[in-house]
């Protein structure tokens, strides 16, 4: 008994040296969340989202982000690289072009080239016969997760690079690094500009705990970006260089959502309302978790969890939930499917026929009529 209980003190002494010390990629910052508000008010919860119908895409995976070209074609940036075209029901599919990386927003430009935010690339410009790297590096430093991307009617590109810590080329994936710069908390996202004509990158706004979804406002006069990190939505002057939000508004930069139920990631321009304001569309991709926001203000104990395997960590389950909201933040369409069955959902593409719904992870392109 007595060797029995000298082993066991071993073991549980080296699982705890193991759970306070073994090195991990990510060093957790402590931050403040908000109490999750649950799906209530204009979120309360619903199935709209549920049964939608499936637009094929062969053997490809994760349409994360889908758009109508100046073809009037359909267009979706998919796992592999490859950017697919089809018709609006999903005929007459091809890949439009791999760009060798993983594109997860795109934009067209008023020469009709498609405008890429490519995570392992930087921002590119596509055509059916060229890939070009727009930029890869502002001062200097590489873009090391570029997610979103709005072009201006000015023809100045406004994109958003992640994070600075973490980039899917050395961390596994998109998802994998996500994850990273989520539980770290360090808020190292921002929102760049590329200027075409001077062919230049610079720093809009950061602090941003994993900057992702890009759109330009009605009047062009500013752009909203989804936070994911911290569950919000915001709203930047265009013409912000070098804002630093870390410690919150500043710079005439405000937030439009806060606190909502899940992670919000693409934006998309929608059609307007009935009475004529201009609407957006965005999906959350997970629901919020609570044991995450109770241990915000925790780095320590959320260190010990990365150390556990993967398939412990506290990532939620998936919830289809996508919705729309006015430029005053106001929701004005929610539309939920608790099964997930659907999942992982990052916007929709809105026409007068429906909505095209977006997926990190789906084998196909979801569809309904309009609500």
């Amino acid at each position: 008994m007595k060797r029995f209980l000298a082993w066991l003190g071993v073991l549980l002494l080296g699982l705890a040296g193991y759970f306070a010390f073994w090195p991990i990629p990510i060093a957790p910052r402590a931050w403040t969340a908000q109490p999750a508000p649950g799906y209530l008010g204009p979120h309360a919860r619903n199935d709209r989202l549920a049964g939608l119908n499936k637009i094929d895409i062969g053997n490809e995976v994760g349409p994360e982000h889908i758009a109508f070209g100046p073809d009037g074609k359909l267009y979706a940036a998919v796992a592999s690289g490859a950017i697919l075209r089809m018709d609006a029901k999903g005929t007459n599919r091809e890949v439009f072009v791999n760009t060798g990386g993983r594109t997860l927003g795109f934009d067209f430009d008023a020469a009709g080239r498609l405008i890429a935010a490519d995570a392992l690339r930087g921002l590119l410009a596509v055509t059916k016969e060229k890939v070009e790297v727009l930029t890869d590096k502002v001062d200097g430093d590489p873009i090391r997760f570029a997610d979103a991307v709005v072009v201006a009617k000015d023809g100045l590109i406004y994109f958003s690079d992640a994070s600075q810590r973490f980039g899917p080329r050395e961390w596994g994936g998109t998802f994998e690094a996500s994850v990273l710069d989520i539980m770290e908390q360090a808020a190292t996202g921002r929102i760049l500009v590329y200027d075409p004509a001077g062919k230049t990158t610079k720093v809009v706004a950061s602090g941003l705990s994993f900057a992702n979804g890009v759109a330009m406002s009605d009047d062009q006069k500013s752009i909203f970006v989804a936070e994911t990190g911290r569950y919000r939505i915001w709203k930047i002057p265009v013409d912000a260089r070098k804002l630093d939000l870390s410690n919150g508004p500043a710079g005439g930069a405000s937030i439009v959502l806060d606190n909502l139920p899940g992670y919000p990631d693409n934006l998309m321009r929608g059609l307007p309302t009935a009475d004529g304001k201009p609407k957006l569309w965005t999906g959350l991709t997970k629901p919020r978790n609570d044991l995450i926001d109770k241990l915000a203000n925790k780095p320590f104990v959320r260190a010990m969890i990365m150390r556990l395997p993967r398939a412990l960590w506290p990532i939620p389950p998936a919830y289809g939930h996508i919705f729309a909201f006015t430029e005053d933040g106001k929701v004005v369409e929610d539309l939920q499917d608790p099964s997930g069955a659907y999942p992982e959902t990052t916007s929709a593409a809105e026409r007068i026929d429906g909505l095209y719904v977006q997926s990190l992870h789906a084998h196909s392109i979801g569809w309904m009529k309009r609500p």
